[in-house]
């Protein structure tokens, strides 16, 4: 094997979800897919981040067999998509539609999969639906193996999925770790003179402001890479956002829209708080901001060497709590850009809530969790009838995303999210890291269903 990192690649025939399945393993909201010059029209590329693990993916595009090119098993551009993905992958999904059962085309295309003699793992996506359990034992038929029932759309079964992925992947070389390794990006925001430029001054060590123009940076944003305790890291020091009511047109009004865009690309916020004013209405305003983002996010008390003698810091830290309750999961760090007081350990910390936003839970564990949840302290009754939870998973991290197949979401109330949403972190360890928990009704179809966001900002 060469030192590129590893590929999977996904085949089937159209329509059985592997655009879906691509997407979820994506996470098609944020990675960036790109179509490669000279390779086969339709032919996507992404990266997949799985635990510790990170591999391309790509979708092959729609895979016709006889019944669509009468007198060949497969036509020429179609034997063209085949022969590549077999060339270069290392691993093979073969994803086929478990609802609609085993077609001439599934059988032709499993044909031709198994004479490679190639590692294939046979997917039974829309596992869902109701027919596709009756299907199961014909896809054994294709020769392939188990088939592994999954939902692209809801992403049922699919972290199972990716678990056996990375174990037959090949080990991890130089060539992978270095392209795995990834720069925890920094937004440093807050109101206007509140300390920003100074502490990243202090971050850095120096006084500077532009070090490098890194390539997609935004032209205002202030992007300065370092390194600490052998974590590469990317420092964004970003103008002072103002309440809306006083932004002014022009170079202010975009300044604004600069730091909300560092924000959106950040992996950890610093928000900077005065000690004189520690809940002022804006920096909620900010931090309610930073929630909807998904984001990392540390309440940094900076300037704490002109704190009034005497403040005591547990006392300040709970009052600051107190205001900021829909994001309870975020620490308060106090810092010095002047004497350099706590800038150490708030980097610590910003790598410690970079790792919690990676974190994937078990699905196994998550689900026994919750269920005991629901046994301890049930959700009230409406009417007639009661939130049951049918099934829960992880959908995604960065950030981590919870997506609960209930009965019906109109059930429940936002006390008792707020409730499961605790669960999860006093059992599985979330600070610093914002979560969003999804409510979806546990129907057939493919179309979008009705879902409820988790803990958010306040109105």
């Amino acid at each position: 094997m060469s030192a590129s990192p590893p590929l999977v690649a996904i085949v089937g025939r159209p329509n059985v979800g592997k655009s879906a399945l691509f997407n979820r393993m994506t996470g098609s909201r944020r990675a960036l897919v790109e179509r490669l010059a000279g390779t086969t029209r339709d032919r996507q590329y992404g990266w997949c981040r799985w635990g510790r693990r990170r591999f391309r993916v790509v979708d092959t595009g729609g895979l016709e067999g006889p019944d669509d090119f009468p007198g060949a098993p497969f036509a020429d551009p179609i034997r063209e998509q085949v022969e590549l993905a077999l060339g270069e992958a290392d691993l093979l999904l073969f994803v086929v539609d478990a609802a609609a059962g085993v077609t001439a085309s599934d059988e032709a295309l499993a044909d031709q999969l198994r004479r490679a003699g190639r590692e294939v793992l046979l997917v039974a996506n829309k596992g869902d639906r109701r027919e596709a359990s009756a299907n199961v034992h014909e896809l054994h038929g294709l020769g392939l193996g188990e088939p592994r029932l999954i939902s692209a759309y809801h992403g049922q079964g699919t972290g199972d999925l990716l678990d056996e992925i990375v174990e037959l992947l090949p080990e991890p070389d130089d060539g992978e770790e270095a392209e795995r390794a990834h720069p925890i990006r920094i937004a440093i925001v807050g109101r206007p003179n509140v300390g920003k430029s100074s502490l990243a001054n202090a971050i850095l060590g120096e006084e500077r402001t532009i070090v490098s123009d890194l390539p997609g940076t935004t032209r205002d944003a202030i992007d300065s890479p370092f390194a600490f305790e052998g974590h590469e890291m990317v420092l964004v020091d970003t103008a002072g956002i103002r309440r809306r009511g006083k932004i002014g047109r022009g170079v202010e009004r975009h300044s604004v829209q600069q730091a909300e865009r560092a924000i959106a690309r950040s992996d950890v916020v610093f928000l900077l708080i005065e000690p004189s004013e520690p809940t002022a209405a804006q920096d909620m305003h900010i931090a309610s901001r930073i929630v909807e983002f998904g984001k990392g996010m540390v309440l940094v008390v900076n300037k704490w060497d002109l704190a009034e003698p005497g403040t005591e810091r547990g006392a300040f830290a709970r009052n600051i709590d107190s205001r900021y309750r829909f994001a309870p999961w975020a620490p308060v760090h106090f810092t010095s850009a002047i004497t350099g007081e706590g800038i150490p350990d708030l980097l610590q910390l910003a790598v410690h809530v970079d790792e919690v936003r990676r974190r994937r839970v078990q699905t196994s564990e998550l689900n026994r969790v919750l269920q005991r949840a629901f046994v301890t302290h049930p959700p009230r009754s409406v009417g007639r009838r009661r939130l049951k939870l049918l099934y829960v998973t992880q959908a995604e991290v960065q950030p981590p995303t919870f997506v609960f197949f209930v009965n019906d979401p109109e059930l429940l109330h936002f006390a008792y999210r707020r409730y499961l949403e605790n669960r999860i972190r006093d059992t599985f360890g979330f600070e610093g890291a914002a979560i969003r928990l999804r409510f979806r009704s546990r129907g057939g179809a493919d179309e979008p269903v009705e879902e409820a966001e988790g803990v958010g900002a306040p109105a």
